[in-house]
C-alpha cells in the first residue's frame, strides 16, 4: 500500500505525517504558545521571481550570499563548484556561521582552494567554504573551512556545534589521481577551522557517506550510505570511545555497526507507512577501512544484512533518528520501487517504522519527488529539498501533514526548448530560526530566505 503524492496532498499520508513528526516538534518547542500556532499550514502560492532566480510566497525575499565563481572574501580564490550539504552555528555577538559543503569530483570545474594547515589531499577538489554573516545576513567573511577531501555531499552539525562533512565516495590513492584513500568524515570548526584541520575520522568507516546524526543524550551517530551500485548502502551507528566529548573528541575512534532488520533485506519492500520492525539488530563491521571489499559487500554472517538505494538525509528528534531514503528502482537493483521513503528509528525500543512513502505511481511534476535533505523548521514539521526530474522545489511538511511548496528554482540551466533546473540542497535554519539557508547546487548559489515565518 504505497501512497501517491495525490493521496499525501488528499487524505492518506497526512495523519500518518502528522502523528510522525508532531513528536519531535512538540519536544523542540514544547511548553511554548507558539508552538500551538506554528506549522498548521503553508504559505500560499510561489509568486514568480522577476529577477528570475528563486520563486517564494508572498511576502517571503531572499538575498543571494554566495556564487561559485566569486571571489571568495579571504583572498583564497574563487567560491567552489556544487554546494551541498550546510548547517548554521550560533557565534559572537549574534553572528552566524554557515559551513558549506562542495561536492566537486576529481573533475570538479572549481575546487576548494588549498590552504596550508587545512588540506588533507592536495589533488581532492572537494572540502568546505564558512561564511560569517552579522544578524542581518550580511556576509562578514567567507574562507576555506577544509580542502582535499571529496565529493562532500552532507553531513551533520554535532551537539558542540562542529560540522561533519561526509565523503560520497570510495576511491583510493591512485584512483583519479588522488594521493590518500577517500571515503572519511571529517570535522569542521566553521569559526576557527584550524582547530579541527583536515584529519580522517577513520573509525567512522571508509564508504560512500551521505549524511549523519547524532544522539544528544548518548553520543552515539548515525550514518547513511548512498552507495550507486547493487546491492546499494547500510544504515550504520558509531559508538564513540569519547561520547560527547567535544570538539575532536571523534577522533579516539569507536565501534561502527550496520544495521539489520530481521527477515528485511532491502528496505524498498516495505511499502505500507506505518509498518514497524521491533528487533532491529546491529552487525560490527568486519572491515571498517574496506581494504579489499566495500562494507557493503563484506560478510556479516548467515543472516546477511539490511541494505535500501538512496540513502540521503538524516537528522535527530523526538528521541529517534529520522533518515530517507530518496527513491528505490527495481531496473537498477532494489527489490521495489518507490519515489521516496522517510524512516524513523527508536534507539530505546530498537523499533524501525517507515514514516512515510511515496509510490512509483506518482505523477512527476507533483509535489514530493525524491526527498533528499531535510531539517526540521522552526515553524513544526519539516524542509525537504527534491531531487529529481523538473522543476525543483524545498517542500515544507508541517506537523499536521500538509504537504506544501515553499520555494521553486527559476533559474533555467537548460535551453527554452528544453528548460532544466539545478536541485536544492543542505537547507538549514539560523540559530534563531529567522532565516531559511539553502543551496542550489548548479548554478552554485547560496540563499537567504526571510519572512513571514509563523
Amino acid at each position: 500500500m504505497s501512497a501517491t503524492r495525490r493521496q499525501v496532498l488528499a487524505t492518506g499520508a497526512a495523519s500518518v505525517a502528522g502523528i510522525a513528526f508532531t513528536g519531535a516538534v512538540s519536544e523542540l518547542f514544547a511548553g511554548t504558545a507558539v508552538a500551538q500556532e506554528m506549522g498548521r499550514s503553508g504559505y500560499g502560492p510561489l509568486v514568480p521571481d522577476p529577477d528570475g532566480l528563486l520563486d517564494l510566497p508572498k511576502g517571503f525575499r531572499y538575498r543571494v550570499l554566495s556564487r561559485t565563481g566569486d571571489e571568495l572574501r579571504s583572498g583564497e580564490g574563487e567560491v567552489p563548484s556544487n554546494p551541498d550539504g550546510m548547517a548554521a552555528f550560533a557565534g559572537r555577538r549574534g553572528r552566524v556561521h554557515l559551513v558549506r559543503n562542495h561536492e566537486n569530483r576529481a573533475d570538479g570545474k572549481i575546487g576548494v582552494p588549498t590552504v596550508e594547515g587545512l588540506t588533507y589531499d592536495p589533488m581532492g577538489k572537494g572540502g568546505c567554504t564558512a561564511l560569517e554573516l552579522d544578524g542581518r545576513d550580511n556576509v562578514l567573511g567567507e574562507r576555506v573551512a577544509i580542502a582535499g577531501t571529496a565529493v562532500n555531499c552532507a553531513g551533520g552539525p554535532s551537539p558542540w556545534g562542529t560540522w561533519l562533512t561526509c565523503e560520497e565516495t570510495e576511491d583510493k590513492a591512485g584512483t583519479n589521481g588522488y594521493t590518500k584513500d577517500h571515503g572519511f568524515i571529517f570535522e569542521v570548526d566553521g569559526a576557527d577551522p584550524h582547530r579541527t584541520g583536515a584529519v580522517p575520522l577513520k573509525a567512522m568507516g571508509r564508504f560512500q557517506h551521505e549524511a549523519i546524526a547524532i544522539d544528544p543524550r548518548t553520543g552515539v551517530v548515525y550514518e547513511t550510505e548512498d552507495a550507486f551500485d547493487k546491492p546499494f548502502g547500510l544504515f550504520y551507528r558509531f559508538l564513540p570511545e569519547k561520547p560527547l566529548g567535544g570538539l575532536g573528541s571523534l577522533r579516539a575512534g569507536g565501534t561502527l555497526e550496520a544495521m539489520r532488520v530481521p527477515g528485511v533485506p532491502d528496505l524498498s519492500v516495505i511499502q505500507e507507512p506505518g509498518a514497524s520492525f521491533d528487533r532491529v539488530e546491529w552487525v560490527p563491521v568486519p572491515d571498517t577501512q574496506a581494504k579489499e571489499t566495500p562494507i557493503r559487500l563484506q560478510d556479516f554472517g548467515k543472516k546477511g544484512i539490511t541494505h535500501a538505494q538512496k540513502l540521503e538525509g538524516c537528522y535527530w528528534g523526538d528521541r529517534s533518528v529520522y533518515f530517507v531514503s530518496s527513491f528505490a528502482k527495481s531496473a537498477e537493483g532494489s527489490a521495489a520501487d518507490h519515489y521516496g521513503q522517510v524512516w524513523k528509528y527508536e534507539p530505546q525500543r530498537r523499533r524501525l517504522t517507515l514514516v512515510i512513502a511515496f509510490g512509483p505511481d506518482t505523477d512527476i511534476q507533483m509535489p514530493g519527488e525524491s526527498p533528499d535533505n531535510i531539517c526540521l523548521a522552526p515553524s513544526g514539521g519539516l524542509m525537504v529539498c527534491e531531487d529529481g526530474g523538473g522543476a525543483q522545489h524545498v517542500y515544507g511538511l508541517t506537523r499536521h501533514g500538509e504537504l506544501y511548496e515553499m520555494a521553486r528554482g527559476a533559474e533555467n540551466i537548460g535551453t527554452p526548448e528544453e528548460p532544466e533546473w539545478g536541485e536544492f540542497a543542505g537547507v538549514t535554519f539560523a540559530p534563531d530560526g529567522d532565516t531559511m539557508y539553502v543551496n542550489c547546487y548548479t548554478p552554485g548559489t547560496t540563499f537567504a530566505v526571510t519572512g513571514p515565518w509563523r
